[in-house]
């Protein structure tokens, strides 16, 4: 009967260290699984920045644009103000030549 106990105690200790292992492993997979979603998380993180990004850039660019219509109008009115201050230069001309035919 002893001999038959400890038979028994040493098939209850070895399925003790079965089950002992197995949850080992089942710790180490549920660490790789976190690490692996971590990763995932981290990289989702990166590729909003990177939107966040190119959006940016997007809007600069789009300002510079701006930028370079509005002084493309502001060359446009300057030459019409000379354009027109010739013309009155012009006139007056004519006027004075008119003044010099009058006399």
């Amino acid at each position: 009967e002893v001999e038959e106990q400890q038979e028994q105690q040493e098939e209850v200790e070895e399925e003790k260290e079965e089950v002992e292992e197995q949850q080992e492993q089942q710790e180490e997979v549920e660490e790789v699984e976190e690490q692996e979603q971590q990763e995932v998380e981290e990289q989702e993180q990166q590729e909003e920045v990177e939107e966040q990004q190119e959006q940016e850039q997007e809007e600069v660019e789009e300002q510079e644009e701006q930028v370079e219509e509005q002084e493309e109008q502001q060359e446009e009115v300057e030459e019409q103000q000379e354009q027109q201050e010739e013309v009155e230069e012009q006139q007056e001309e004519v006027e004075e030549q008119q003044e010099e035919v009058e006399e």
